[in-house]
């Protein structure tokens, strides 16, 4: 494998700086672009907002199961 970069219309850039691509480090143009994209993932800036809506049926979920009723 070399540093050279890869055929310019065969790969996109650099995700994360926008150079050319290096067949290496792929998609990315070096080691340090990798690591800014892994340290991205692992901080979690890469997460999918979510939302804090109830339970589909419209009931608040329980934490912990119900007592059983008293007859």
């Amino acid at each position: 494998m070399s540093d050279e970069p890869t055929d310019k219309a065969a790969t996109k850039p650099c995700p994360i700086c926008g150079k050319p691509a290096v067949t290496r480090y792929r998609p990315f143009c070096s080691s340090r672009c990798a690591d800014v994209d892994l340290h991205r993932w692992l901080s979690g800036g890469y997460s999918i907002p979510g939302s804090t809506e109830e339970d589909e049926d419209g009931e608040e979920v329980p934490l912990a199961p119900r007592p059983p009723r008293e007859p």
